[in-house]
C-alpha cells in the first residue's frame, strides 16, 4: 500500500484563476514544483482532487479542463499520479463533488491506497471536510481561498500551513 496527498487543484496547486480553461491563464506558485517532487521522492501518490462545475455551468468543456491537466503534467514533468474531477454543481447531489468522498474511493479502485497514511491537503473548507468525511489528516492552506476559509470549517484541519511547500514539509515530518 501507498501512501497518498490528495491535493487540491486551485488555490493549492496552482494559483486561484475562477474558472480557469485557458491554458495561458495557468499560473503555478513558485515552490510547486518543489513540493510535488519531495513528495514523489518521499514515495507518496500525488492525486488531484478538483471540483470543475464550471464544465457543468457551461463556462468551458471537459477538453479545456484536460487541456489544462496536461499543461500541468508536462510543467511537473509527469510527477502527478492522478487526477478526478468532479464536473456536476454545487446543488447536484452527486457523490464526487467535494466534501462527499467519491473521487478518493475511485482513486483507492484506481491505486493500492493507505488512507492510515494519507493527506488531503487544499484551501477551502470542502477540502477539509473531504478529509474527514474519508477519515484521513487534512492541511489547509492559506493560499487561494484558505484564508477566508479558515474560519469556516466545521471539521478542523490537522494542520494550518502558510502555502503548500509548507504544508508538504509538515507531512513529511509527520509521516517519515
Amino acid at each position: 500500500m501507498k501512501k497518498a496527498v490528495f491535493l487540491d487543484r486551485d488555490g493549492t496547486l496552482i494559483e486561484e484563476v475562477n474558472f480557469l480553461h485557458r491554458v495561458e491563464d495557468l499560473r503555478f506558485f513558485d515552490y510547486t514544483d518543489q513540493a510535488i517532487s519531495l513528495l514523489k521522492e518521499n514515495g507518496y501518490l500525488v492525486v488531484i482532487v478538483t471540483n470543475q462545475s464550471g464544465v457543468g455551468r457551461g463556462i468551458y468543456s471537459e477538453s479545456d479542463m484536460n487541456s489544462i491537466h496536461r499543461a500541468i503534467q508536462d510543467r511537473l514533468t509527469h510527477k502527478i499520479d492522478a487526477f478526478y474531477h468532479c464536473p456536476h454543481l454545487p446543488d447536484s447531489g452527486c457523490s464526487c463533488r467535494k466534501p462527499s468522498p467519491g473521487m478518493i474511493e475511485a482513486a483507492c479502485q484506481d491505486f493500492d491506497i493507505d488512507l492510515k497514511n494519507s493527506w488531503v491537503v487544499g484551501d477551502k473548507a470542502l477540502d477539509v471536510e473531504l478529509g474527514s468525511n474519508v477519515n484521513i489528516n487534512t492541511a489547509l492552506v492559506l493560499t487561494g481561498y484558505g484564508a477566508t476559509h479558515r474560519d469556516q470549517i466545521n471539521a478542523k484541519p490537522d494542520f494550518v500551513a502558510k502555502n503548500l511547500i509548507e504544508a508538504v514539509n509538515h507531512i513529511l515530518s509527520k509521516n517519515n
